[in-house]
């Protein structure tokens, strides 16, 4: 790019209109024609690819953040030369999508695809019979689907487009596949687009000391992104650990021997509670009631009970913990809560205050159907029945439960991982133990009959 190019892109990224206008205004128009195709122009720091002597650039990135179109643009880079008929640095590239229709309506056709890249000189021409792409130079790639990568036997390449990996069904065969097949050339380079995910197969590419990543959010790209999708999808996920990943693009990577992991945590949760039998708010009360205190988790949580125990299915409704709430306010934020979701019961975990805690909720309350409860297990013990419901898809929870999420996230075999006190834990996993761990056992309890 020329330097006036370079300077032309911060005028027209944040100058003003007259600003801009002079400045198209001083191009010719073999420049005004070229410019939608200088990618270097326009790209987001996280579409450049990286110096140094990488072998793979994984782009991770959330949903919209412009994956596609950095990942077209390097093909391009790589097959194009100074002139429509010169060689570039590839000549045969394979482009892998988890399926033959995705990769060909995404990464070839789609508004971010090569053929939409291409200025008019250099469009390749398709062959849908090959699944080949074919270059005015020569140069060619060829298209592959994840789900049938033998097809990679044989063929060699010196670059390759792999995208959203992290969802193919065998990734580790189909990546190892496609190493063996990068043999041509002197430098065979190939770029990864994905949304990230916690898969056995990233991870190990990331920690190859060949490989370069770059990282982006979703609000990266904002410019060209509706605002009504951006809206919505704040709304639904923003604090989320689905929403670290799929808007952030950060790689949530799940704790050895987690409880509750991202794939579960991802599946759990629903728009309305439907019909409930029972509803009870639990109570895992602070040591202490000051600024600096841990917080007092509340959570609301019901129960369907229909037929058998094994058919019981549980809705968390609200996570009402408060921070640095005296006694008597976490006591009022737990009874207000019983109101909003007409719970029959208050749980409350009594280790650390004894009848204190009974006294002061019936302060608030007297006429409260009140429930002490002691923990003669440790945490993790206590959570592990209760995370076995999670994985069962006998527990679902409402939107809005980001911070309860988190906790959960960093609850592993070995007790909690996290910051601080897992206290909305320990109060979700109350109210489940309450509406359905120990009625269960209880069902199945024998009879004790007295002989004469």
């Amino acid at each position: 790019m020329t330097p006036g190019l370079a300077s032309g892109a911060a005028l027209i990224a944040s100058g003003t209109r007259e600003a801009q206008a002079e400045f198209l205004t001083a191009l010719s128009n073999d420049e005004l024609r070229a410019l939608p195709y200088l990618f270097e122009f326009w790209a987001l720091p996280h579409q450049v690819p990286p110096e140094g002597d990488w072998k793979t650039w994984v782009i991770m990135g959330g949903r919209g953040a412009g994956k596609t179109r950095a990942g077209a643009e390097w093909v391009r880079a790589q097959v194009e030369g100074a002139l429509p008929e010169e060689e570039g640095r590839a000549r045969r590239l394979a482009i892998i999508g988890e399926t033959y229709d995705q990769a060909r309506d995404v990464m070839i056709f789609g508004e971010s695809g090569i053929i939409a890249c291409s200025p008019p000189d250099r469009t390749p021409r398709w062959s849908a019979g090959e699944r080949r792409l074919v270059w005015p130079n020569g140069a060619e790639a060829r298209v592959y689907s994840a789900h049938d990568f033998e097809g990679l036997r044989g063929p060699q390449f010196d670059g390759a487009w792999v995208d959203e990996l992290a969802k193919w069904p065998r990734a580790e065969e189909a990546w190892d596949m496609l190493q063996f097949a990068l043999r041509l050339g002197e430098n065979p380079r190939q770029v990864v687009t994905t949304t990230p995910r916690d898969v056995p197969v990233l991870k190990r590419i990331l920690g190859r000391p060949s490989t370069v990543s770059t990282q982006a959010p979703t609000e990266a790209n904002r410019a060209n992104l509706a605002d009504s999708f951006l809206k919505e999808v704040r709304g639904i996920y923003a604090g989320t650990r689905q929403g670290r990943q799929e808007l952030e693009g950060v790689l949530v990577e799940d704790l050895e021997g987690a409880l509750w992991t991202a794939d579960v945590l991802s599946g759990v949760t629903i728009e309305e509670p439907g019909p409930l039998d029972r509803v009870v708010v639990a109570i895992d009360p602070p040591v202490t009631g000051h600024a600096k205190s841990d917080a007092c988790g509340i959570v609301v949580a019901g129960v369907r009970m229909d037929g058998a125990p094994r058919d019981w299915s549980a809705v968390v409704l609200e996570d009402a913990s408060v921070r640095g709430a005296s006694p008597r306010g976490w006591a009022e934020a737990a009874i207000a809560a019983m109101a909003r979701h007409k719970a029959e019961r208050l749980v409350a975990e009594v280790n650390q205050g004894g009848d204190l805690v009974e006294q002061v909720v019936r302060q608030i309350d007297a006429m409260v159907p009140f429930r002490a409860v002691r923990a003669s297990r440790g945490k993790a013990a206590r959570a592990e029945p209760v995370a076995a419901l999670y994985e069962q898809g006998r527990v679902k929870q409402l939107r809005g439960l980001q911070a309860l999420e988190e906790q959960m996230g960093q609850m592993s075999i070995r007790g909690y991982e996290g910051r601080g006190s897992p206290d909305r834990v320990d109060a979700l996993v109350w109210a489940l133990t309450d509406l359905m761990i120990e009625p269960a056992a209880q069902w199945r309890r024998p009879r004790v009959r007295t002989l004469g």
